[in-house]
């Protein structure tokens, strides 16, 4: 696989949400994002805006995976990858874009909501990355972790 990554643009907000639904644990179909509030068009508003600024990797022109943060809040938002695309550290790269974005608007601590269940791919993924339970749970039932940046060394 020969990976390239670029800043998300609101053209790229249908794929998105079309691969959201293609992933391998935590699949969400369009319709059931359009039943959360979530369609390419809202999407693609807060990707304008700058309300929600994410990263696209792509492989021969197709869209392998994304992650998005939110400027207000410093939360990750979403971090999704299609199955071919595990296990190869595109996942931590996305993720280390988006985290450097939040922290350019002035965010020192990050949260995100993550299953709980050790069973899950995302579990055991954030904590080898620094993340840390916060013992609180989101709307979605989802454990809440965050991660804060070292001030001294700048780094998370």
């Amino acid at each position: 696989m020969t990976a390239t990554f670029r800043r998300a643009l609101p053209s790229d907000a249908p794929a998105c949400v079309v691969m959201r639904g293609k992933t391998r644990q935590n699949a969400i179909s369009p319709e059931r994002l359009a039943e959360l509030g979530i369609t390419p068009m809202s999407w693609a508003a807060q990707i304008e805006s700058g309300q929600l600024p994410g990263h696209v990797c792509f492989d021969d022109g197709a869209l392998m995976g994304y992650c998005f943060g939110d400027i207000g809040t410093g939360e990750v938002v979403v971090l999704a990858l299609l199955p071919v695309a595990e296990g190869q550290g595109l996942g931590k790269m996305l993720l280390d874009r988006v985290m450097q974005d939040l922290r350019a608007h002035g965010h020192q601590r990050l949260f995100l909501g993550c299953s709980s269940d050790p069973e899950s791919r995302s579990h055991g993924f954030y904590r080898h990355l620094g993340w840390h339970s916060t013992g609180q749970v989101d709307a979605h039932g989802d454990e809440e972790l965050e991660q804060f940046f070292d001030q001294a060394r700048g780094d998370a």
